[in-house]
C-alpha cells in the first residue's frame, strides 16, 4: 500500500476521479468545462503544486558568494565561494559570454548544491585527459600524476606522462574527438577534461550521459595571452589548489610584464610574416588575436596590426605574397629546413625572409613521433614565448638568451 501525502494525494484523488467516470474521453473535457464547481475545486488543488514547485527551484538558486576569485585577464570563466561550495562557471567569449557550462564543487558528497550545474567532488583524484594544451597546468600545480587517461600520446612531449604510458600506468584513449568510449568506461576517472568546441557534440554528449563528469577547458578561445595563462586558477580549483594556482600565475605575469617593457621602446620594427600555405589557404593571426598582441609587445610590425579580428585571417598564396613578400622575419613556419620548405611550394621562395634564409619553426622541443612541447607548455608560459619572439626579432635586447620553442629553419 502507497501512502500519500498533502498535495499528491489531490492529484491522485482527481486523477482517479476522472478516470473512474464512465464519460468518455470527450466527454469529460466537456464536463469539467461545463461543470464551474468542478473546475473550481480541480484548480484549487492544482495552483498550490505550480508555486510549490516555484519556491522549491527558487531555494536551489546559487547562494549569495563569500567571496570571489580576482581574475585580471580571462574572460571565459569565474570562481565564486559559497557557504559550503565553490560554483566554477565556463562562458563562451566567443558568442557573447553567454554560459557554457557550470560546476560546483564540493568536499562532502552530501554537501546541497543548487540542481542548475553539475556536482563535483574534490580534490579530484584521478582525471582524462583529452588536449595536451592542459598537461602543463596540471604539471604546474603538481597533479600530473592524476592524469589516468589521455588521447593520442604520439602526440604528447611530457616526460612524466609518456613514462606512466609506457608503464601502463595511463591509457590510451585514442582520438580526442573519436575517444575509445569502453576505455574511458573502464577507466571510470573522477572527471573528464576537454576542450569545448561544440557543447552538444556527439563525443561529449556520449560521455556527459554516462554520468561521467566533463571538464570544459576553453582557454583557447582567449585572444591574450595571459588571459590563456590563467586557465591555471581554473583548473587548480578541481583539486582545491587555488592559492597555488594563484602564486604561480603572479609569477608567470610578473617575468611577462617585466619582459614586455624590454622592446617597449625600440626604433627598428621587423616586419613579421606568420605561418605557411595548408592546403591552398594561409591562415595568418587576426590584430586582436594573441598572436597579434604577442608581436606588438615583443617589438614587431605585423601587418595587420590594426586589424580587429580576434582569430585567423585566410588568404590566398597570391595575397600573402602581396602582403608579406618584404617581411623580414618569418615566424611559426611548419618545416623543418628551408629545402622541405621550397621542395613543398616553389613559391615560398618569393619571399624575403627566404632568401635572407630567416625562417622560424616551434618545433625546437619535440619528440620524434610528433610530439611537442609548444603546444603543451607554452599554453602557460607566455613570458617564454614572449622572450623568443624578442630574442629572434631584436636579439640586442636578450643576449644571453637561447631560444626555447623556437628555431631557425637550416
Amino acid at each position: 500500500m502507497i501512502l500519500l501525502t498533502g498535495y499528491s494525494f489531490w492529484v491522485v484523488w482527481i486523477a482517479s476521479y476522472l478516470a473512474m467516470t464512465r464519460c468518455s474521453r470527450v466527454a469529460r473535457h466537456c464536463e469539467v468545462r461545463s461543470n464551474p464547481y468542478k473546475l473550481f475545486i480541480l484548480i484549487i488543488f492544482i495552483t498550490p503544486l505550480f508555486s510549490c514547485g516555484h519556491k522549491q527551484s527558487s531555494h536551489q538558486s546559487l547562494q549569495e558568494p563569500i567571496c570571489e576569485d580576482t581574475l585580471k585577464y580571462a574572460k571565459g570563466f569565474s570562481v565564486k565561494h559559497c557557504k559550503g561550495y565553490t560554483c566554477v562557471s565556463v562562458f563562451n567569449p566567443l558568442n557573447n559570454h553567454q554560459l557554457y557550462e557550470k560546476y560546483y564543487l564540493c568536499k562532502n558528497a552530501e554537501t546541497k548544491t543548487p540542481n542548475d550545474g553539475i556536482k563535483v567532488l574534490i580534490p579530484l583524484k584521478t582525471i582524462a585527459v583529452t588536449s595536451c594544451t592542459h598537461f602543463e597546468f596540471l604539471d604546474l600545480i603538481g597533479e600530473i600524476d592524476k592524469i589516468t587517461g589521455v588521447c593520442e600520446p604520439k602526440r604528447i612531449y611530457n616526460s612524466k606522462i609518456l613514462q606512466k604510458i609506457n608503464a601502463g600506468k595511463i591509457v590510451d584513449l585514442g582520438d580526442s574527438f573519436n575517444i575509445g568510449f569502453e576505455k574511458l568506461l573502464g577507466l571510470k576517472p573522477d572527471a573528464v577534461m576537454m576542450s569545448g568546441f561544440a557543447q552538444q557534440d556527439e563525443n561529449s554528449f556520449r560521455i556527459a550521459r554516462t554520468g561521467l563528469v566533463v571538464i570544459y577547458n576553453n582557454e583557447w578561445m582567449e585572444n591574450n595571452l595571459l588571459a590563456r595563462a590563467e586557465w591555471i586558477k581554473f583548473v587548480a580549483a578541481f583539486f582545491d589548489k587555488s592559492a597555488k594556482a594563484g602564486n604561480i600565475f603572479d609569477e608567470i605575469e610578473k617575468k611577462y610584464l617585466e619582459v614586455s617593457t624590454l622592446a617597449k621602446n625600440v626604433t627598428y620594427k621587423p616586419t613579421i610574416l606568420t605561418g605557411n600555405d595548408f592546403r591552398g589557404t594561409w591562415y595568418v593571426p587576426g590584430g586582436r588575436s594573441y598572436a597579434g598582441e604577442l608581436y606588438e609587445k615583443a617589438g614587431g610590425n605585423y601587418f595587420y596590426r590594426n586589424d580587429t579580428t580576434t582569430g585567423s585571417i585566410p588568404l590566398s598564396m597570391e595575397t600573402a605574397l602581396k602582403n608579406f613578400a618584404d617581411a623580414d622575419v618569418w615566424l611559426w613556419c611548419t618545416m623543418n629546413s628551408m629545402q622541405e620548405l621550397k621542395s613543398m611550394n616553389e613559391r615560398y621562395a618569393l619571399f624575403k625572409a627566404f632568401k635572407t634564409e630567416n625562417v622560424y619553426h616551434n618545433m625546437k622541443r619535440s619528440t620524434p613521433s610528433g610530439g611537442n612541447d609548444y603546444w603543451e607548455s607554452a599554453v602557460a608560459r607566455p613570458d617564454i614565448i614572449l622572450q623568443d619572439v624578442i630574442k629572434v626579432l631584436h636579439p640586442e635586447l636578450l643576449p644571453d638568451y637561447e631560444l626555447f620553442y623556437l628555431e631557425k629553419l637550416k
